[in-house]
């Protein structure tokens, strides 16, 4: 029996914590029900079993004790129940028999947690904790929201105040790192576990893509790296026309076919040995196209989507040194692949200009485009907007009027 009111009472406090009974804001009166339904107590209607009797005496003993008036079809009593009605006055009663903590105290411990957590992290006490802007504006939203007696189970849940400071500190500490590292290691400093970050990952850079629009669209292990937090090591993989200098070590990178990689560590000390051969800079969005790729006088650089502070400063090191070459990238024909070019020109100050991503190549290989979805068509109207003189506009144009995309695999 007591499987069925445990049921039945969460339920209803379930329901009476969304409604407006809870905050108060309710103009006319309002009833709370658990409906006695095939969907919400199968058992009630199973005439092979006895569950029938048993919800009839635990309906009986939750009105005995004053916490439900049962609603009976056809106004049968004993018959069938149709619903059963919640006794707003006995809700703090109900709370103490399931062992359950009300929804305002918990609300009030958030606020109290976050409060202290916005003492520590948004305010401009630096000599303490240096500032940080994603974990100060996710603080501010998330009290905003228990004020305005909105939902936070998004991003956290409010019976679990360890787990939300311990979101909290990880959005902070990824914030601040300023050491190159792997996801590893960074936990094991942070968490003395070195799965910890690993199992906040989603968490935490949905925090960050959410609330820092430059982060829209990226993967987990990209939003890691822009605070150079690495999940494999950190390859930028070169092949084509170049002679790269390490010291007094040169590879002529007409050697390895298929390219070789360089770790992020091993950027900040490479030189080209020679320029005058290196015509054309051309990076590449995929691995896969990276590796079957081949063009003379070119040096290809697989990049590995968008650019953490490493790539970033390597690219910019490179153009210093090649000032007159063209810079050339290929993407994807979609969403992402433009605002990755987007992302590419904006932190690098490089003229790069799209490759084999205009409107010739996607009629060409139209058939093995992709159909758009509707977050493609958000994120293509917001693109168009946000770089209204791009040279690839009529490609966006194409894209959603045919509800297409394509992925450079696809380019022959």
């Amino acid at each position: 029996m007591k499987k069925y009111d445990r049921r039945i009472l969460n339920s209803l406090l379930d329901s009476y914590e969304r409604s407006l009974l809870f905050t108060g804001k309710n103009k006319v009166e309002v009833r709370i029900s658990f409906p006695f339904s095939a969907k919400s107590l199968p058992e009630y209607f199973d005439e092979s079993s006895t569950a029938y009797e048993d919800i009839h005496a635990c309906a009986a003993e939750l009105e005995q004790r004053g916490f439900v008036e049962p609603v009976w079809k056809k106004g049968k009593a004993g018959h069938i129940i149709e619903k059963v009605l919640l006794v707003e006055a006995a809700v703090g009663d109900i709370y103490a028999y399931l062992g359950r903590t009300p929804k305002a105290q918990l609300l009030q411990q958030n606020l109290n947690l976050l409060t202290d957590l916005q003492n520590q992290y948004g305010t401009a006490n630096a000599s303490i904790t240096p500032i940080t802007p994603i974990t100060a504006a996710f603080i501010e939203a998330m009290e905003q929201r228990i004020h305005d007696g909105k939902s936070v189970k998004e991003y956290v849940d409010l019976s679990d105040l360890p787990g939300t400071r311990r979101l909290i500190e990880a959005i902070a500490a990824v914030e601040t790192n300023e050491d190159e590292c792997y996801i590893r290691e960074f936990s094991i400093r942070h968490f003395s576990d070195s799965k910890a970050l690993e199992n906040m990952l989603g968490a935490v850079t949905k925090v960050m893509r959410d609330f820092n629009p430059r982060f829209e669209g990226w993967a987990p292990f990209d939003v890691l790296a822009e605070y150079s937090i690495y999940h494999t090591p950190n390859y930028v993989y070169f092949k084509g026309q170049g002679r790269l200098c390490f010291g007094q070590e040169i590879i002529d990178l007409k050697a390895f076919a298929h390219g070789i990689g360089v770790s992020g560590q091993d950027l900040r000390r490479m030189k080209l040995a020679e320029t005058e051969n290196v015509k054309t800079v051309l990076t590449i969005e995929n691995l896969t196209t990276f590796f079957r790729w081949q063009e003379d006088g070119c040096m290809i650089i697989y990049l590995g989507g968008y650019l953490n502070s490493v790539r970033r400063a390597f690219l910019k090191e490179l153009y210093r040194q090649l000032p007159g070459a063209s810079y050339l990238h290929f993407g994807d024909i979609d969403v992402g692949g433009f605002e990755i070019y987007e992302d590419l020109r904006r932190k690098t100050g490089i003229p790069f200009k799209p490759y084999y991503m205009d409107l010739e190549t996607l009629r060409k290989y139209e058939a093995y485009t992709r159909p758009l979805t509707q977050n493609d068509r958000r994120r293509l109207g917001n693109l168009r907007k946000k770089n209204a003189d791009a040279p690839y506009l009529n490609v966006l144009d194409y894209m959603l009027e045919k509800g297409i995309k394509l992925e450079q695999e696809g380019v022959g």
